[in-house]
């Protein structure tokens, strides 16, 4: 999983013994950003479900509503905690990119 990758490339050594390569960087970067725009769009996909599910609710029974909407309200959390967190990690891992490169 890319969160894993970059954190796990992060814990390593920016320079020297044991740094990860140029290009292991920038692959992980490109895998990275991938996976961002998977999770954006899942984003708006639930988003976009539960307008439905609220635009429909009168025609539903409550319970069932109430049971999408909770079910779609902690999807949504865990995706946007998940954004966040990528989104912190490629912008670290783009900060190590820039320096190497700097370096180099």
């Amino acid at each position: 999983m890319p969160l894993d990758d970059i954190a796990e490339l992060l814990d390593m050594p920016e320079n020297g013994a044991g740094a990860p390569s140029l290009d292991t960087i920038e692959s992980t970067l490109t895998d990275g950003y991938a996976a961002k725009l998977a999770l954006e769009a899942e984003r708006w996909r639930i988003e976009q479900r539960l307008g439905m599910v609220a635009r429909d609710a009168g025609e539903v029974k409550a319970h069932g509503v109430a049971a999408e909407l909770a079910e779609l309200s902690n999807r949504l959390e865990t995706t946007d905690g998940e954004l966040a967190r990528l989104r912190s990690l490629l912008r670290n891992l783009q900060g190590v990119r820039r320096r190497r490169k700097a370096n180099a």
